[in-house]
Parts: structure tokens; C-alpha cells; sequence
């Protein structure tokens, strides 16, 4: 879980666009991020086990 303030930090515009951070919507995580779902890969692993993700489930084969 990341800090109030980092989370805040990130969100805002930075002076050069290589600088973006992109953090995750739920913990604040910047390690693992999937872009197309806006967050990390173990938050995303949890909401897609539990069905709260529209159009994705679990693999088996």
C-alpha cells in the first residue's frame, strides 16, 4: 500500500512527459501495472477471481 502522499504526487502533471507514473487505482502499487485495466497485477488477479471484472475469467486448459 502505498503512502497518501506518493499517490497524490503521481497524479499530478509532471514537467517532462517521461516522468509519468502510472499507479494503481486500488493500492497505489507502480511495479506490475497493466495499462488496460488501470491497475496492478495483484489487484487485478483478485477482482478477475472474484467476477468483478466485465469480460475476463480465470484460464484452464
Amino acid at each position: 500500500m502505498a503512502k497518501t502522499s506518493v499517490r497524490v504526487r503521481a497524479q499530478k502533471k509532471p514537467k517532462f512527459s517521461t516522468r509519468i507514473v502510472r499507479r494503481c487505482f486500488r493500492c497505489g502499487r507502480k511495479r506490475g501495472y497493466l495499462r488496460d485495466f488501470n491497475m496492478c497485477r495483484i489487484c487485478f488477479r483478485e477482482l478477475a477471481s472474484k467476477g468483478e471484472i466485465p469480460g475476463v475469467k480465470k484460464g484452464s486448459w
